[in-house]
């Protein structure tokens, strides 16, 4: 495999750095070179080139849409867990879905990884479910989006294994809601995974194509984007919520700028932005 030292020289590395921030909005500081190296390493390997320059290059040529692909796969993080966070969870359950039991439920979960975001939020409305008999009659539905395709695929088979299935699954929800597959295999049951809808999707590109959401959760992946793209990525969330709509981003991000779009909701512990006309 090529080393940082020998394939990503500096203006191999500006040079493909711009290349992915226009392609995905992915921002690279200046000192990510190694990181660079790691993810490519392999594509480099075989693709026989010995500067990443020959890489993007290969990627601006009319007709690169499978490398492209493969390159943003790779430099795609997919660091999720279930419930991660916790807090967001027990906000959706017991401050957001008691507002909305009326209409039909419509919740998106973007930058959803392997799928435990979105079948998180399926389990917490089967738990609200099961404590408000009749309610959410209308249906729900969950769009979940992801940029990589590797793991949208593995998201909607709804596979895990002991090691994924453990990192922040209790006991009583993995044996309620999954079904063993073999010793080291968990499938989620078919009733939750069937109000899951899983959808490749650019966050820079358009979102018209979604509809209307009550909710969004678009968290920990906005600090993957410069300052101006995530203000239009949250302008755009903010024309998708319906009005009085949720958002809630990540416990590292926040809005900025955008007092006149959302107002921030203290739910002790943590908060949710809901939804202004503008």
């Amino acid at each position: 495999m090529l080393s940082s030292t020998n394939a990503i020289t500096p203006n191999g590395y500006i040079r493909f750095r711009d290349y992915l921030q226009k392609a995905c909005g992915i921002s690279l500081s200046d000192n990510k070179q190694y990181l660079v190296a790691s993810r490519l390493g392999k594509v480099l390997e075989r693709e026989n080139f010995s500067k990443i320059e020959q890489l993007v290059d290969a990627l601006e040529r009319f007709g690169s849409s499978k490398l492209k692909e493969e390159v943003i796969n790779a430099m795609t993080t997919n660091e999720t867990l279930w419930f991660r966070d916790t807090h967001p969870f027990t906000i959706l359950k017991n401050n957001v879905l008691p507002e909305m039991t009326a209409a039909p439920l419509k919740i998106w979960s973007a930058a959803s990884s392997t799928g435990q975001e979105p079948y998180s939020i399926s389990m917490v409305i089967e738990e609200f479910k099961s404590t408000r008999p009749g309610v959410l009659k209308a249906g729900e539905k969950i769009v979940a989006t992801d940029i990589c395709t590797n793991i949208l695929q593995h998201a909607k088979q709804g596979e895990y294994d002991s090691l994924a299935i453990a990192r922040g699954l209790g006991v009583d929800l993995q044996k309620r809601y999954f079904d063993k597959v073999n010793d080291s295999t968990w499938k989620i049951k078919p009733h939750l995974s069937s109000r899951v809808d899983f959808r490749y999707l650019n966050l820079i590109d358009s979102f018209a194509m979604l509809g209307k959401f009550d909710v969004i959760f678009c968290r920990n992946v906005l600090i993957y984007f410069t300052v101006d793209l995530k203000l239009d990525i949250l302008k755009r969330m903010h024309a998708s919520l319906k009005p009085g709509g949720y958002l809630f981003l990540g416990g590292s991000e926040a809005l900025s700028g955008l007092s006149d779009h959302f107002e921030i909701v203290q739910c002790h512990p943590g908060i949710v932005y809901k939804s202004k006309a503008v």
